[in-house]
């Protein structure tokens, strides 16, 4: 199956060398890499969260076989929703499904379903793959949408992903597609924020939970980064950096009602 590109022209440009120039406006030109075991990425428009992510995935080593964890914006499909045959279009090709990795994660996972439904339209993970595109170039990537659930249900994803991955040879990436605070004032998005980043640099996926009901913090991702957390310390991964954090505000310059858009590596 072929999933069409369904934000194409909306939150990217649909044209390739206009892709491809925006994605290099926003390269510092990073030396060093990290050899990550997993990543944060925001999803939002280019303009806005584009720098975030560009950078992010700069900092790091390229990877061949990548996972993509990503929120449910629609409310459509299974809890965790796997699309585990085919190919993804973007405005530069086409990017295969890790098949294989996908059926050993479907074997190890009774939480973990196929369902194509909850993929159709949800962008937060279309958008990363363009960015991963230019800097991985040949890699094959397995999809999965996570809807909202418990801490204890989180961990046990994360041990099934971990169960699946831990003897394969290759090395594979674990990304977390999310934004952070929506629509609140600069300030208080960038208060919020933080004391939620706090609890992702410190690798606790429980504080995190918790401390997002404390303030009420509308991040989306919430989800795909427990997972991610959890995961990435069954890994080994020690520590958590922050790549770089803006608001909306940063780029519009109002600052009234802003998201806020987090980029981190785990290593």
């Amino acid at each position: 199956m072929i999933r069409k590109n369904a934000v194409a022209g909306q939150f990217y440009p649909h044209n390739p060398n206009k892709l491809k120039i925006m994605i290099e406006s926003f390269i510092e030109k990073e030396t060093s890499k990290i050899d990550a075991k997993g990543i944060i990425m925001p999803h939002a428009g280019y303009i806005y969260s584009g720098k975030v992510a560009t950078v992010t995935v700069e900092k790091i080593r390229p990877k061949k076989r990548v996972i993509i964890l990503g929120p449910n914006h629609m409310g459509t499909g299974e809890t965790f929703s796997m699309f585990s045959r085919g190919e993804w279009e973007i405005p530069s090709g086409r990017i295969k499904i890790d098949e294989e990795l996908a059926q050993a994660i479907l074997n190890h996972s009774d939480l973990i379903k196929e369902d194509v439904s909850a993929h159709i339209y949800e962008h937060s993970i279309e958008v990363e793959l363009p960015i991963l595109h230019y800097f991985f170039k040949d890699f094959k990537f397995l999809p999965i949408v996570c809807s909202l659930s418990s801490l204890e249900t989180y961990r046990k994803v994360a041990h099934h992903i971990f169960k699946t991955i831990k003897n394969i040879k290759d090395d594979i990436l674990i990304i977390a597609s999310s934004d952070m605070t929506h629509y609140e004032e600069d300030y208080r998005a960038r208060k919020k924020d933080s004391y939620a980043i706090e609890s992702i640099v410190k690798l606790n996926e429980e504080e995190l939970l918790k401390r997002i009901k404390e303030k009420d913090i509308s991040m989306c991702g919430v989800a795909p980064v427990s997972i991610l957390i959890a995961c990435c310390k069954l890994l080994k991964a020690k520590k958590a950096t922050v790549t770089l954090y803006r608001t909306s505000g940063d780029i519009t310059k109002d600052t009234s009602s802003v998201v806020g858009y987090l980029g981190a590596v785990i290593y």
